[in-house]
């Protein structure tokens, strides 16, 4: 639920939806979420100060219901 939730809200902020991927994977920590756009997106997805990805954190962080989720944008350079 967490993956299809971040990957809606990251779909509705860039110019490439189509190239929007969410990848779960488990981690020691807790469930990763890593967020991979089209580099012309990261700047977009990130935000000023990195006031976009804060929020969105936020946000996945009260979907996951006390869970430990972390969400990490990853830089693909094509």
């Amino acid at each position: 639920m967490l993956t299809s939730a971040l990957e809606h809200l990251v779909k509705g902020i860039v110019d490439h939806p189509d190239e929007v991927k969410v990848v779960s994977a488990s981690s020691a920590r807790g469930e990763v979420l890593e967020v991979h756009v089209h580099p012309e997106d990261l700047g977009r997805v990130i935000g000023r100060s990195g006031r976009t990805a804060k929020a969105m954190r936020t946000i996945v962080a009260a979907l996951a219901d006390g869970r430990r989720v972390r969400v990490d944008v990853v830089d693909t350079d094509d």
